[in-house]
């Protein structure tokens, strides 16, 4: 840790999210110091679509940023801010910064006629060996894709397309940069090079100055724009770390620095993530390069909708009238789930709720075993094993190469959830460690920490601040139920009825 640092200085991680804008405050050791949340909406206009409104993502952050200062001791120093978010996310925007359109977000499938033409001409293995991902309608490259081929006018008159992330980057410095892991999930990324691939983006008609300009995750943005800091209260300048996709940086800050552990950002979406010295060939895992090291790679699989697939039955079960579950009514499901034996008395819920997988535009969900002596509990315990039986089917993928996974460390509002913490290790066969706090926005101070100097290395900083639980251990006693509860959901799957082809995504 640089002796030059102060010990009232305090580091602070800016996440523009999929449900909202978080900030929050860290000093040197990792210890949090303060959070302020602003949230904003998701629209679904049509089906299979998924938008947001950016100039949220703006308000919301510099909301959430305003009032975090405001909550810290008078004249307390702020280091350094870093930046994540959402991602691969898109919105255009005009030469003053100005959204064109509302933004496409992650799980949005409506690109799936411009993924097939990137697989098309260049070949999903070589696609994967150079981007680290297959494209599909998730990706950057597809959704901007769709833009060019739907709405042109709107591509044309496009400055740049940015993440949310970088746009909020553009609002606090006006400068659009980004690191190597948000460019990474555009499918334009050359992640060995770590650089834009030219003949990709010549293929979408674009030029690397129509995107955010890529550096490592401790990487400087610029300073915070001094008007904008006045009005915060911040009487020096403070540099913008442009920080890495929110899932990395979630594995950073839950300490998953080397191979074997497996990081679970349990949010919104679940996104596992592992540490891999070279990329692997495997087409089923995407691969980013290292948030923490100049060299090295991290892989990610994900999960579109299963933070959120527990919010919809907390809501609709546990919600009471307003429809808005709050820490008791998640206590309360987490309690009832809990009592419901494993395998929810026969229900089988394959909580797809996104119209879409990322992997699978098509693919929805459904229940099986339904039957009138199910409660609300049952339908509880049924969401958290689907989800759980989704992950299992994710980390077989990890483990395919030979890669021994040891471990999930699990961090995010659904980690404070025991009975699911169980039901995975019950259903993964490997002890789960939930990561007290916040480990998105511990990693991305981290690097923020990183990029002032604050720290010498990712592991140092990582050694003083993660401190996760005590494991949760497999419990022997259901590993049947749920090897056969696990063939079940495989067979359903299988059959078809849960795929819903993708209407015509039109103009």
């Amino acid at each position: 840790m640089s002796a030059a640092s102060g010990a009232d200085e305090v580091l602070v991680a800016v996440d523009v999210g999929t449900s909202g804008a978080r900030a929050a405050a860290f000093d040197l050791a990792g210890r949090p110091v303060g959070q302020a949340r602003r949230p904003y909406p998701t629209l679904i206009p049509r089906t299979g679509w998924a938008e947001q409104d950016a100039a949220s993502w703006r308000r919301s952050a510099v909301s959430a940023l305003s009032a975090l200062i405001r909550s810290l001791s008078p004249g307390r120093p702020v280091l350094a801010i870093g930046l994540t978010g959402q991602c691969p996310t898109v919105v255009p925007v005009g030469r003053r910064g100005e959204p064109l359109r509302p933004a496409i977000i992650y799980r949005d499938n409506r690109a799936t006629t411009a993924a097939a033409a990137l697989r098309d001409r260049f070949g999903a293995a070589d696609l994967h060996a150079r981007t680290g991902h297959v494209p599909t309608a998730f990706h950057l490259a597809a959704k901007i894709g769709w833009i060019r081929s739907s709405e042109p006018s709107v591509f044309a008159a496009a400055r740049q397309f940015l993440e949310p992330s970088e746009y909020v980057a553009l609002a606090l410095t006006g400068e659009a940069r980004t690191d190597w892991t948000i460019a990474g999930a555009s499918a334009l990324f050359d992640i060995s090079r770590r650089a834009w691939a030219a003949d990709l983006l010549a293929a979408l008609d674009l030029d690397p100055g129509r995107l955010a300009v890529p550096g490592p995750s401790w990487s400087v943005a610029g300073e915070l724009r001094p008007a904008l800091a006045r009005r915060l209260g911040l009487h020096r300048a403070v540099p913008v770390i442009v920080g890495a996709a929110d899932s990395l940086a979630c594995a950073l800050g839950a300490g998953v620095t080397a191979p074997g552990p497996v990081s679970e950002m349990a949010g919104s979406s679940t996104c596992l993530n592992s540490v891999v010295a070279e990329p692997p060939a495997d087409l089923d895992i995407s691969v980013y390069a290292s948030p923490a090291r100049a060299a090295g790679y991290m892989t990610e699989t994900g999960i579109n909708t299963a933070g959120e697939a527990v919010d919809w039955v907390a809501s609709l079960g546990y919600g009471g009238r307003a429809g808005r579950p709050r820490a008791a009514d998640y206590a309360r499901l987490d309690r009832e789930a809990a009592a419901v034996p494993a395998g929810a008395d026969g229900l089988l819920f394959i909580p797809v709720l996104g119209d879409g997988e990322r992997d699978d535009p098509d693919l929805r969900g459904t229940a099986t075993g339904l039957s009138l002596r199910h409660g609300r509990a049952a339908w509880a315990r049924a969401t958290m094993e689907g989800v759980a039986l989704g992950m299992r089917t994710l980390v077989d993928v990890l483990g395919r190469d030979g890669a021994a996974v040891t471990e999930l460390r699990v961090s995010g509002q659904a980690a404070s959830l025991r009975s699911w913490n169980q039901i995975k290790a019950d259903v993964l066969g490997i002890p789960v460690r939930r990561v007290p706090g916040d480990a998105t926005a511990a990693g991305v101070a981290i690097l923020a920490g990183l990029g002032v100097g604050a720290y010498a290395t990712a592991d140092e900083a990582v050694a003083a601040a993660c401190h996760p639980d005590e494991p949760v251990w497999p419990d022997p006693a259901n590993r049947e139920v749920y090897e056969a509860l696990r063939d079940r959901y495989l067979a359903v799957l299988a059959s078809g009825l849960v795929r819903v082809p993708q209407p015509d995504p039109g103009r």
